[in-house]
């Protein structure tokens, strides 16, 4: 039996002298009003109100950096044992915290309330926020995700600083806290808001003297303790019986419930008084989390992290001295060095972009990198049951994030990531193995999205996600990490079934409890394209599909023996890249003050025919619309990876469309491309397409909400890269192949520099930014200011990394010489 079950036993005796002592004071008292017992016992107010996840836009991510072995992660190396804890920050408080894999959130969040004279104020909310790194070079650039965190009251009444990062030798999230009151009787209250196993709505609370602990069913637990002890501890449901409730009505804690019902989980949270301050009083204290698969586990690593202590911990997680940590993989990214001239900030953004990508990676599942650590627009996200939100694997985004950690000169995390690949693969069952749960069609697709263990989350087919893993292989192989002989096997296994399936697609039926997909795929139309809304034949899905044929017939001649499918798999590629032009350049579109007007690559066509201004679907609270109104970035992936030349005719009639539509309604509905104006210079910005819904609402700035008409798609930073990436290949085309220094050095200051500007004070670089457009009355976004979609974005890290990188080689990264010199 386990202390908590002695627990319950003992708190239900407990309850009962409670229950009976409260009848007999309201005997003695004739009526009066105990509505809630103000002591021990067991909260009332069971489930609390409903969950919902936190504030999407991060100030920062943070996990301990291990070291692999034989491609996986295990303990007893010399990292020590594998620290399976992430950690978020937002609003100034920690926010979404992981144990176990990177998509099980433990912690909504945990913040202070503080009281004092006349006032309540609520950290996220009542203090100014300025985030800092504790390790940095001598140049300013960050060398760990280890966090200064100053949150200084709006009333000026006291400053909370926090230093946050992880034991990498436990299951701890460790926080340093340094208290200031600046007048007397300020009290300071730890609030901490469990998610546990993903989930708000099935927690158990209890607290003791010195700890504030949760749990879900028996999987998993959490132990807060802090250095400086408590005068008070509480549980309660949140939105009821939880600390906030207690202070907001008087500013006193009057409420010290032990527990909340273990028959009734639900929505809760725990608190505890620290000790009242003086004026001009400093205390620096530390608080400490621990995790675990039972209520002793989790109390042993909070004790063993608070007991072993603050500066030994954060010099194993920054890696200083003879403790191999963060410093240790910054120094062996073998390009990092040779970047830093080619970026804006002297390269603060490029270090802090690299332990920003590794971070998003799981550790049970090695390889398994995940689009965000967030929820987007979390905040009015209900968490009651399982979401991962971002929290999961695309290949799309995978194989950015692969990419970009290669050209850093990471060759060991994109390697386990390759390796990892075939768990999100829709394969057969053979050799005794069952093959993909559900799927009783075509295989060698991957797979949409999925958990980081391979769990089937969305069905949507990809081509350019069954595409891309063959184009890292095959980058992988040429870079030397890869032998002829490990890329022979793994196209066998692996890479022929894609690059089949690219070939021929077929019938696709796939299901699980809660959906379905049943369709045929006849390549190059995809099920979605890159946005994952609209099918048809899209520019960029085909650039990455032909691509991914050309890179497998390579691996196909010249490493695995195949020369049949080799030749075939050229056929077909050669197929699609000629009916390019012909199935989604129109030449009867919207009229401008273009040189061709009404000429240029569409969003996506969905019969093959771009002169006949079909609809295309609603998505995003959107209304269909006509084909021809819509266009997207997508087509530079044309010039990207080798399809078209830069200076391809269609190519820059498009562009010339692309920058000029325009909408001059309310809502600028069909824009695209806005100039932000950062310390008096401008700068490209770019929309996903016109017509896109996938953002604030325009009436009041608030947050999307998946079915309104009046929301709006607003700025990716992304795009900025993409455009970078071409201008840079333009640049080229029109001079004979050779680009200056002069030149290059303008492209940074464009197209690197707006993005280092689009990251927030932290370096994290978000999905979206704020254009201007619409009412801002929600959240006073800036205008180039992240917004609450997710921050970071890997990819946005990634597409900068690999622009970095491009300009620095003065050749696309991720572009591919063999599809150039077919094309």
């Amino acid at each position: 039996m386990s202390i908590f079950h002695n627990q319950d036993n003992f708190m239900n005796v407990k309850r009962w002298l409670w229950v009976n002592l409260i009848t007999l004071c309201c005997v003695l008292s004739l009526g009066t009003n105990v509505a809630w017992a103000v002591g021990g016992g067991q909260a009332p107010g069971a489930p609390g109100v409903p969950s919902v996840w936190s504030y999407a836009g991060k100030q920062g991510i943070g996990t301990s950096y291990e070291n692999y072995v034989n491609n996986i992660y295990q303990d007893n190396v010399a990292t020590g044992v594998v620290s399976k804890v992430w950690f978020t920050l937002a609003q100034g408080i920690i926010t979404e915290t992981a144990y176990g894999e990177i998509d099980l959130a433990q912690i909504n969040d945990l913040q202070f309330l503080v009281t004092g004279n006349g006032f309540f104020d609520q950290e996220k909310v009542d203090t100014n926020s300025k985030v800092d790194y504790l390790d940095k070079d001598s140049s300013g650039r960050p060398l760990s995700p280890a966090y200064r965190v100053v949150n200084t009251g709006k009333n000026g009444k006291y400053t909370i600083e926090k230093h946050i990062f992880t034991d990498p030798n436990r299951q701890t999230l460790f926080t340093r806290v340094i208290f200031t009151a600046n007048e007397d009787n300020i009290t300071p209250y730890i609030l901490i808001n469990p998610h546990m196993n993903n989930t708000g709505s099935n927690d158990v609370a209890f607290v003791r003297a010195d700890s504030l602990n949760a749990r879900e069913q028996e999987k998993v637990y959490l132990s807060l303790k802090s250095s400086e002890p408590f005068v008070k501890t509480s549980a309660g449901y949140v939105g009821r019986t939880d600390g906030y409730q207690d202070l907001q009505q008087n500013g006193v804690m009057d409420w010290t419930y032990d527990y909340t019902d273990q028959n009734a989980p639900g929505n809760v949270a725990m608190m505890a008084q620290l000790p009242t301050f003086k004026a001009g009083e400093t205390r620096t204290f530390d608080i400490v989390v621990g995790f675990g698969n039972s209520y002793n586990t989790a109390t042993a690593e909070a004790d063993g992290s608070l007991q072993e202590g603050y500066a030994s911990v954060l010099a194993k997680y920054n890696g200083t001295g003879n403790a191999v940590g963060w410093e240790d993989y910054i120094s062996s990214l073998s390009n990092l060095a040779a970047m830093v001239p080619n970026t804006g900030d002297n390269g603060k953004e490029l270090y802090a972009s690299a332990f920003t990508l590794k971070t998003m990676e799981d550790k049970a599942n090695a390889g398994a990198l995940i689009a965000s650590l967030s929820v987007p627009w979390g905040n009015t996200v209900n968490a009651d049951i399982f979401a991962t939100g971002y929290r999961a694997v695309w290949p799309r985004d995978f194989y950015q994030v692969a990419m970009a950690l290669l050209a850093l000169g990471d060759k060991q995390t994109p390697l386990v990531a390759f390796r990892y690949l075939p768990k999100v693969q829709v394969k057969p069952a053979a050799n005794g193995q069952p093959g993909t749960l559900g799927n009783s069609g075509t295989t060698g697709w991957f797979l949409q999205k999925t958990h980081v263990d391979g769990t089937l989350e969305w069905l949507g087919v990809q081509l350019d996600q069954t595409a891309m893993p063959i184009m890292l292989g095959w980058k992988l192989w040429k870079a030397g990490i890869l032998s002829d002989r490990q890329i022979s096997d793994a196209y066998h296994a692996t890479l022929k079934p894609a690059a089949e399936f690219l070939s021929n697609g077929g019938p696709i039926n796939i299901r699980t409890p809660n959906q379905q997909n049943i369709r045929q795929i006849t390549p190059p139309i995809t099920h979605q394209e890159r946005w994952e809304e609209q099918y048809g034949y899209s520019p960029s899905t085909t650039a990455a599909v032909i691509t991914g044929l050309v890179v497998a017939a390579d691996i196909a001649q010249n490493a695995a023996n195949d020369p049949g499918a080799a030749n075939y798999y050229l056929q077909k590629a050669d197929e699609f890249q000629n009916n390019v032009d012909k199935s989604m350049f129109t030449t009867n579109g919207l009229t401008t003050p273009c040189n061709n007007p009404g000429q240029y690559f569409l969003r996506i066509d969905q019969d093959g025919n771009p002169n006949n201004n079909g609809q295309i679907d609603a998505s995003n609270g959107k209304t269909p619309i006509g084909e021809v109104k819509v266009l997207d970035g997508g087509f530079l992936e044309l010039v990207r990876f080798g399809v078209k030349p830069a200076n391809d005719s269609h190519i820059s009639s498009t562009i010339c469309q692309f920058d000029g539509i325009s909408d001059n309604s309310p809502e600028q509905d069909l824009n695209i491309k806005y100039n932000f104006t950062f310390d008096g210079k401008e700068y490209p910005g770019f929309r996903r397409y016109g017509h896109d819904g996938y953002g604030e609402i325009t009436t009041d700035g608030s947050n999307y909400l998946g079915v309104l008409p009046n929301q709006r798609g607003r700025v990716w930073p992304i795009f900025t890269g993409e455009r970078g990436h071409y201008e840079l290949e333009l640049a080229k085309a029109t001079n004979g192949g050779s680009i200056s220094d002069q030149q290059v050095a303008q492209l940074r200051d464009i197209y690197v520099r707006a993005i280092e500007y689009f990251a927030n004070d932290s370096f994290m670089i978000p999905e979206q930014v704020w254009d201007g457009v619409g009412s801002n009355d929600t959240y006073h976004y800036i205008v180039g200011e992240g917004t609450n979609s997710a921050t970071p974005l890997a990819w946005s890290h990634a597409e900068y990394i690999k622009l970095v990188k491009s300009l620095t080689d003065k050749n696309i990264w991720d572009s591919y010489s063999i599809v150039r010199e077919r094309y």
